[in-house]
């Protein structure tokens, strides 16, 4: 999900998703130690996607007005 997309949805939808990629990034590293992973990029995929939700949620956090 693009940056542009996730500023156009609520808080609330916005912490739900970064629930749902935190629980994928933790199967993901999971996967990882026993060596199933198929696609190593996802772990750093995933921890972008969750940093770029979370600072978006400060942003609209701290300027309600706007």
């Amino acid at each position: 999900m693009k940056s542009h997309e996730m500023r156009n949805i609520t808080p609330d939808e916005l912490t739900g998703k970064v629930s749902e990629w935190e629980a994928e990034l933790f199967h993901a590293r999971c996967n990882a130690t026993v060596g199933q992973l198929q696609n190593p990029n996802v772990l750093r995929t995933l921890r972008r996607q969750i940093a770029r939700a979370k600072t978006i949620l400060h942003e609209k956090h701290d300027a309600p007005g706007q």
